[in-house]
């Protein structure tokens, strides 16, 4: 049942503008790097010994910034696509369960997020080997700058997916959004335990590894608990 229910919302997502933000977060931010190192090349390349390391860090500057405003605004467009429909009671009145229609929402979402993190990745590597960086490619840590972001910010995803499948006005999700995004921005400043903080991998321990296993938890979590207050409200 829940594979008829996700082929039913990838249909729905087709031509809303979806499948073209998930290329746009990555290659924006790969995009970011084109400028600086095409006006300034010679003087990054002097900054550090390591060519490669210094151009992901360069690179996952920002990517939590894109990946937490990517999420806001997936989440509320995928709500707005049965909203703009009236949709929400015709879909409920199916021989579905309303936990098989928020799983399938944020494993659409997970789905999307997920392809744009291997974006990131395959787009972060064709240009590091456009700039000639070297033949030692850190693949660990391209990996890890690429999907430890995306585990991470698991609770974000689940918390935003749970305002705007509850919310009347999409303007409440968005403005969380808007808010979570600037929480990330100012990450530096916010206390460890703050979930818009944990897509940077900073922490006091300097162990990246600790926010993707904080990410996984808290968002599975949080996941429930949007769930399960999905279920027991009244369809819009």
């Amino acid at each position: 049942m829940i594979g008829k229910i996700l082929s039913t919302d990838f249909l729905k997502i087709k031509r809303k503008g979806f499948w073209l933000l998930t290329f746009l977060g990555p290659f924006g931010v790969v995009a970011l790097q084109m400028v600086n190192y095409g006006f300034r090349k010679e003087y990054l390349l002097k900054q550090s010994n390591d060519d490669w390391g210094y151009y992901l860090v360069n690179v996952s500057a920002f990517t939590p910034l894109a990946l937490v405003l990517g999420i806001a605004i997936l989440t509320s467009f995928i709500s707005s696509v049965e909203n703009e429909t009236n949709a929400w009671k015709q879909l409920l009145a199916l021989p579905v369960s309303k936990m098989s229609v928020y799983l399938s929402k944020f494993t659409v979402l997970a789905i999307l997020l997920f392809i744009s993190s291997v974006l990131l990745l395959v787009l972060t590597l064709v240009y590091g080997i456009f700039l000639d960086l070297g033949n030692e490619i850190p693949f660990i840590d391209l990996l890890k700058y690429s999907f430890y972001p995306y585990f991470a910010a698991l609770p974000i995803l689940a918390l935003q997916l749970w305002f705007a499948t509850v919310s009347q006005n999409q303007g409440i999700p968005i403005t969380a959004g808007i808010l979570g995004t600037i929480l990330t921005y100012s990450a530096y400043y916010l206390p460890d335990w703050m979930i818009w903080k944990w897509p940077t991998l900073m922490n006091e321990w300097k162990e990246p590894i600790i926010n993707v296993a904080l990410g996984i938890g808290v968002g599975f979590l949080l996941y429930i608990v949007g769930m399960l207050d999905f279920t027991r409200r009244d369809v819009k």
